[in-house]
């Protein structure tokens, strides 16, 4: 088998990483993997109990595991300051991976009164990764993972309607929220060059992976979900990408990975491909500004 699996992550002896959304799905395969090579993993997730299952389950196969729960909830920006607050007393940060998300709930809005996807997709993770670029900054080759989608080739920003008061369509928002994810990890890239960081930006997708996020779908889609499982990546498989993005000593920051069978939807990992939309560098810009804006918080700007 060629491209990125579990079996080619190396040795993470050392190195502290955090896991968005680290209790389920590709979130919780990723942690297994990196726990298991030797990393101390923090499961920023918003429920302790589910959190701790994951922690269990991670240990029977790796009693040795260093592991750890921090409360995040992506959908409070609050929230996410306090996170952030607790993660910064780590003696490191190595890698911040962005996996957390929601795809395609009914109309919801976060504490601050976003629609759900909008925020905790994007705005969480701009917000989470401003607060703790200076902590990584301290770390040699550290890097913040951002976890986008195939739907991004499909995703369009209605700026004039961000938070869905007018009208929403939930696979439409979740395609532009991922869009949002990678203009979002481009951009940073380039200003973490801009400025001379140690820090690299990376993004990655899962290609078409079977977990939770499923729950969602229409109802013709979860009734041949079963079948469709059958061909599609498992939660451990949908994880490549972003082990490869977190781990890999060829990764460099602006890079983007992704399964590399059946036109990105299953298989090991490897190069992907970046939308048009998502290399517009003007609405990076506009995007960047409008979420400093919301959140309070300019990633390059932020202190711990």
């Amino acid at each position: 088998m060629t491209g990125f699996t579990d079996e080619t992550v190396p040795s993470q002896a050392g190195k502290c990483i955090v896991v968005t959304g680290g209790n389920t799905g590709i979130g919780f395969a990723s942690a297994e993997v990196l726990a298991a090579r030797g990393a101390r993993v923090l499961l920023a997730c918003r429920n302790r109990s589910k959190a701790e299952e994951a922690i269990a389950r991670i240990r029977k196969h790796s009693p040795g595991a260093d592991l750890a729960f921090v409360l995040l909830e992506q959908a409070d920006l609050a929230s996410v300051r306090d996170a952030a607050e607790i993660i910064g007393w780590e003696p490191r940060v190595d890698v911040l991976l962005n996996n957390a998300g929601v795809m395609m709930p009914p109309l919801e809005r976060t504490a601050q009164g976003h629609e759900l996807q909008f925020g905790v997709n994007h705005l969480g993770c701009f917000a989470l990764t401003g607060l703790l670029l200076p902590k990584l900054s301290r770390t040699p080759g550290a890097r913040v993972v951002v976890t986008s989608s195939l739907a991004h080739k499909r995703g369009r920003i209605d700026f004039s309607d961000i938070d869905a008061h007018r009208s929403y369509n939930r696979g439409q928002r979740y395609a532009a929220s991922k869009l949002m994810n990678l203009l979002f990890t481009l951009e940073l890239d380039r200003r973490l060059r801009a400025a001379g960081s140690p820090v690299s930006a990376i993004a990655c997708h899962p290609g078409i992976a079977s977990t939770e996020l499923a729950r969602h779908l229409p109802a013709f889609a979860r009734a041949a979900w079963p079948l469709l499982k059958l061909v599609l990546n498992s939660a451990e498989q949908g994880a490549w990408p972003a082990l490869q993005a977190a781990t890999s000593p060829e990764a460099q920051g602006g890079d983007y990975y992704g399964p590399q069978r059946l036109h990105e939807a299953v298989g090991p990992s490897g190069a992907a491909k970046i939308g048009r939309a998502a290399r517009d560098e003007g609405s990076a810009e506009r995007l960047w500004r409008l979420s400093a804006k919301l959140t309070g918080i300019d990633p390059l700007l932020s202190k711990t």
